[in-house]
């Protein structure tokens, strides 16, 4: 449907008409591509490549590894192929801003090639992505985009994250592989890229601790500039775009004067002559390309960017340059083609933008099944020429008038879409033609609001996994179905062997078997008798809509877990599920997640939960922190999982007495997920009550074991486990246990969140026993 008139009015407000021009224009000054390499979202160098779209005029694009999918989520819960879902979308938000040419070389949920989690290994990272997989379509990637320079955002040294050292090393070896024709990854035509550059600057930090220092700068990239139009510094331009990788707590306030330049290596070249800039030894503008009449082309860009900012002489020599410039390619050799094909269509935008174009398409449907139709509607208008609107529509879709229908066989929508090109619209879409001074300039917008095409037989579950704890008399799962397509289809669940299904309502009520045993299991949804799939839709404010699509099929985890004779409090800051969890596992728990802190609150409970980053996101937590004290030296236990050391945690006053997280974090962390763990203290309450705590509840945990890891803590504490990644010293500090007066406090960095999402066994018990008081 169309965006709302709030929405709309919102959209234009932020973004002007005269600045969308000057930006345009400045795309015509120069031919130079700039590809910037990472291994996530988030990865790419915001503020320089801002510098040198807008103020170079360079052709940036960036080559992403992965969608993210392990990394941390601080707007929400999705995880996993949901987050990588939501993370492709913050990509693409953020590629709007700077005008950034984005290719992944993950392109499917199921990819080997993802964000498995933190890893400290290039030769791990590639192991487990593949690396014929990654080396093949790295090469694919450059030989569509084919650019002229390429740069890694990070170093390929220890203590760097194994997957951004496994793309650095990529970026060296796919030089070569782009340029070799007997390396048949990619049916585009072989490319050389003509240099590579490396950051000059160190990656430590909070989260990483490059061990080697980082190469000599050979070259400069100035970025302490502002733009001349807006006033905008670079750095800010960079955090405009960097703010919309919300889920990563992205964007920050550059003061006046904070800004950097960014200093790079040259690693190869492939160019002659000393390397005196970016620049040096390339083609740098249209006049360099060697082309009979481009140097005139070049002229009249440049006369159309010194008209800024009178609209009827940028477009008329606009207009000029697109003319001269089509009859030029006619002549030129394959090698430039699509550097005058960019140029095309940088030109044809600024025509339409000094014309005055404004084109507004949607359906009136925004979500869609196969054999919906739905009806087209635009708004048109234009301050000079002739524009006409053609719908430009995936296979199976058809339009009559302005009615769009969908055929028996169109594609769901894609979560994981291999490119985005700003200015490229994916069909659906609208090719705006606009006649105007003897040219017909043509651009492809995206409708107001993507449509998203969901399966032909669907339907929402819920829940999708769930747990049934042989330790209490619960036996039965309810499993909602809805949002069911087609709407007439005969809704049924599958269960296993003498489990009894009953359905009322949209609700299907799952009872195990009387002798069910500890395992996982499946309750798999069909539609007349046919697997079904399940929808996700993600939302988000800052983003368009997506779906993630998956089998219709709910899992069960059956568990054996002793439960202490507890009243639980969780405080939550609404990124992890922790409480839900702790109720399916029959513990009796209430959410005070939105409720005050007061001593009546406290005195109620046993046992508090304090969920991952909670002091961050509960901005009462800090203030309420000395009254929980009071509470567990009257006897309570409180139970903190992980946090980060910006997560408001302070290491003298947050926990009852002193303890410090550590960072940078790949040094405090246990990226193995089958890491052994031993136990320091066997015979600790939290090790024997009231489960036993065993080998058998470190095995099949998922992504890693934990982070965030404690660096330093009073003596009052005791580390009950250690644990290490192979060939590095172990760490003591993923769980603690503290008696405090006549209570206790346990800080735990192992991810029991996620891996009570995963419904690994083993986190249900641990939790169990860490909930219980201090006898």
């Amino acid at each position: 449907m169309p965006l709302s008139d709030q929405a709309r009015i919102a959209d234009e407000r932020d973004r002007p008409r005269i600045v969308a021009l000057w930006q345009a224009l400045s795309a015509l000054k120069s031919t130079v591509s700039f590809m910037n390499t990472g291994a996530h979202p988030d990865d790419e160098t915001s503020a320089m490549l801002a510098a040198l779209r807008f103020r170079n005029g360079f052709d940036i694009s960036y080559a992403c590894s992965t969608r993210g999918e392990g990394g941390q989520n601080d707007i929400g819960t999705e995880t996993e192929a949901a987050l990588g879902t939501l993370r492709t979308a913050e990509m693409e938000a953020a590629c709007d801003r700077l005008d950034l040419r984005m290719y992944w070389l993950s392109v499917s949920p199921e990819d080997t090639i993802f964000d498995f989690g933190f890893s400290k290994s290039g030769d791990e990272t590639l192991a487990k992505w593949g690396r014929d997989r990654t080396m093949a379509r790295f090469v694919d990637i450059i030989r569509m985009e084919r650019p002229d320079i390429i740069c890694p955002t990070f170093l390929d040294v220890p203590g760097q994250h194994g997957h951004h050292r496994a793309m650095t090393e990529a970026a060296h070896k796919v030089m070569d592989l782009a340029a070799d024709p007997e390396f048949d990854g990619s049916l585009q035509p072989i490319w050389q890229v003509k240099k590579m550059y490396l950051p000059a600057w160190s990656g430590a930090g909070q989260a990483y601790d490059d061990d080697l220092p980082p190469p000599s700068a050979t070259t400069t990239i100035p970025a302490s500039g502002r733009d001349p139009v807006t006033g905008w510094s670079y750095a800010r331009i960079g955090q405009q775009s960097r703010v919309l990788h919300a889920t990563q707590a992205m964007g920050r306030w550059v003061p006046a004067g904070e800004e950097t330049d960014f200093p790079l290596h040259l690693a190869v070249s492939h160019v002659t002559g000393p390397d005196q800039g970016i620049a040096s030894g390339l083609a740098q503008t249209l006049r360099d390309l060697n082309v009979a009449g481009l140097d005139v082309v070049q002229d009249v860009c440049d006369a159309a960017s010194a008209a800024f900012p009178n609209a009827e002489k940028v477009l008329k020599h606009a207009c000029d340059a697109l003319g001269a410039l089509r009859g030029a390619a006619r002549d030129a050799p394959p090698e430039v083609a699509h550097k005058l094909t960019r140029k095309d269509e940088q030109l044809a935008r600024v025509i339409q933008l000094a014309a005055g174009v404004d084109v507004r398409v949607a359906l009136q449907d925004d979500v869609l099944y196969p054999h919906d139709s739905t009806t087209m509607i635009s708004e048109i208008a234009t301050e000079a020429g002739d524009v006409s609107l053609t719908p430009k529509l995936p296979r199976d879709w058809s339009i009559d008038g302005t009615t769009v229908t969908l055929g028996a066989d169109v594609a769901t929508s894609n979560p994981y879409p291999v490119s985005y090109l700003p200015g490229q619209a994916i069909a659906p879409c609208v090719e705006v033609a606009l006649i105007v001074k003897g040219v017909t300039a043509t651009v492809d917008i995206p409708l107001e609001v993507p449509p998203l095409v969901l399966p032909q037989r669907s339907a929402t579950i819920s829940p999708g996994a769930d747990v049934i704890n042989l330790a209490h008399d619960r036996r039965s799962v309810v499993i909602e179905v809805s949002d069911i397509a087609p709407v007439s289809a005969k809704t049924a669940l599958r269960a296993p062997d003498r489990w009894v299904v009953g359905a009322r309502d949209g609700h299907h009520t799952v009872t195990a078997a009387d002798d069910v045993q500890p395992g996982l299991y499946d309750l798999a949804v069909t539609l007349d008798g046919q697997e079904a799939s399940c929808v996700q839709l993600i939302r988000r404010d800052h983003v368009a809509p997506r779906i993630l699509t998956r089998p219709a099929v709910a899992r069960v985890r059956v568990v054996d877990a002793s439960l202490p004779d507890v009243l639980v409090g969780y405080i939550g800051g609404g990124n992890d599920r922790v409480g839900h969890w702790l109720d399916r596992m029959g513990t009796r728990v209430t959410d005070l997640s939105g409720a005050a802190l007061s001593d009546a609150t406290l005195a109620a409970f046993d046992t508090l939960v304090v969920g991952i980053f909670a002091m961050r996101f509960r901005p009462d937590l800090v203030a309420a922190m000395p009254r929980i004290h009071n509470w567990v030296r009257a006897g309570g236990t409180m139970v903190t999982l992980y946090h980060r050391p910006w997560d408001n945690w302070d290491p003298d006053t947050t926990a009852p007495f002193r303890l410090e997280i550590g960072q940078p974090s790949l040094r405090w962390r246990v990226t193995d997920e089958a890491a052994a763990v031993t136990v320091l203290a066997p015979d600790h309450p939290l090790m024997n009550y009231p489960n036993r705590i065993g080998d058998a509840d470190w095995v099949d945990w998922h992504k890693e074991r934990g982070l965030y890891f404690a660096k330093d803590w009073d003596a009052a504490y005791t580390p009950l486990i250690a644990m290490s990644d192979v060939g590095e010293a172990p760490l003591n500090g993923a769980l603690l246990a503290a008696d405090v007066g006549k209570g206790r406090h346990v800080h735990t960095s192992l991810i029991l969140h996620h891996q009570m999402e995963k419904l690994t066994p083993g986190a249900f018990r641990l939790t169990a026993n860490l909930l219980a008081k201090r006898n």
